[in-house]
């Protein structure tokens, strides 16, 4: 298979972390698939992420981390190489920066000194509490609340698909406070909370339900002012939204190279598939796929490292871009593959399996392209209108 083909060449440091994700992947490779199939963190998997020092990207210099601030696209071309090789691996490495982004933005000096160092060193795991059982993409609908007695914030709730339940050291909750919404963190070993694993998705996946009954925490643990938790979302969706285009990116080009592997070494009728009826035009229109989701991948995120919140339209419009591709690639390829894309326990299923929760998590492609709509239509009228 060729390389990837890039939009540019990327920059040196880019370059590095590339090959130094490639090398944490390769040191991952010979129990990816068992891990992308556990439902808690693998140690093989956590202590490999460790030793890397990768974890850094996540963080600011300030507290550990490898730049001065957390670069969208760092995050995004190693979610690329590694979600290549490993779901487990890529939700791992991402969750450290989704999960401790309002900490770094938000958190009391105290909270961010403590806890972000741990995060940058893989010590401590992090967690993002957002959707309830009866709340997913309206946000605005959560039941779970905040309220201040004394020097304590005593908070009462039910999180639900929460990923690194379980295995999380701290968890970033979204709460009703009063009228508005705040963020509070809230170490896992907090009384009153407690977790379950009432479900698993279709790619098994660090997944469980975060049960708050009374937890409370010290007043400094409110992640910035009440009332700015949606704020500080639209920051950390801003920030880390477009890496997942990265990790979609990797995961289609993992599929389309199990493709062409199967395609020619395999012959029909005494000519290789890759030779075979419509099976060249279905390769080929998976790699313009890849490269095109690449492409808007890399320049988002560009953008995102410059000016997260300016760039958030670019970020979604990758997301929804890159998802929706890895699903028609993995697609192709188990049909180029025949029956052997269907066999259980094979690198395709389980790539196929991956894919499909992409275009669900953090914003469902529904719910991003109504907000882009939005967005056109209102960036249009403004551009037409008289001056």
């Amino acid at each position: 298979m060729t390389e990837p083909v890039g939009l540019f060449e990327l920059p040196k440091r880019y370059l590095d972390l590339q090959a130094q994700a490639r090398e944490l992947a390769r040191a991952c490779a010979p129990f990816a698939a068992e891990a992308d199939e556990a439902d808690r963190v693998d140690d093989r998997v956590l202590q490999r992420l460790r030793d890397s020092g990768l974890a850094q990207v996540t963080v600011a210099a300030a507290y550990g981390g490898r730049f001065d601030a957390v670069d969208s696209l760092a995050v995004t071309v190693v979610r690329e190489v590694l979600a290549a090789t490993s779901a487990h691996l890529d939700s791992l490495f991402a969750m450290q920066g989704i999960g401790s982004f309002p900490v770094s933005t938000a958190g009391s000096a105290r909270v961010r000194e403590t806890w972000l160092p741990r995060v940058a060193r893989v010590e401590a795991i992090g967690a993002l509490g957002l959707t309830e059982p009866e709340v997913g993409s309206d946000l605005r609908a959560i039941a779970t609340t905040v309220r201040q007695e004394g020097d304590e914030l005593v908070l009462d709730g039910h999180k639900s698909f929460i990923t690194n339940a379980g295995d999380a050291r701290f968890y970033s909750v979204l709460a009703r406070e009063g009228a508005d919404f705040s963020l509070v963190f809230v170490p896992a070993d907090t009384p009153g909370l407690s977790v379950t694993h009432p479900h698993q998705i279709i790619a098994p996946h660090v997944l469980g339900d975060v049960l708050l009954d009374g937890a409370r925490v010290p007043l400094d643990h409110r992640l910035g002012e009440p009332g700015e938790g949606f704020s500080l979302m639209l920051a950390t969706l801003a920030t880390f939204r477009v890496s997942v285009a990265g990790a979609a990116v990797g995961l289609a080009q993992a599929a389309l190279e199990e493709a062409v592997a199967h395609a020619t070494g395999r012959e029909q009728f005494g000519t290789p598939l890759a030779r075979l009826g419509p099976i060249p035009a279905q390769l080929a229109q998976c790699w313009v796929d890849v490269e095109a989701a690449r492409c808007t991948a890399y320049r988002a995120a560009a953008a995102a490292a410059r000016d997260p919140l300016a760039a958030l339209h670019l970020s979604s419009i990758a997301k929804v871009a890159a998802t929706e591709a890895a699903g028609r690639v993995t697609d192709r390829a188990v049909q180029i593959m025949g029956r052997f894309g269907l066999v259980r326990g094979s690198t395709i299923e389980r790539l196929y399996r991956e894919a499909r929760p992409m275009r669900v998590y953090e914003g469902a492609t529904e719910v991003i392209l109504d907000s882009l709509a939005r967005r056109l239509v209102k960036d249009v009228a403004a551009r037409r209108s008289p001056a």
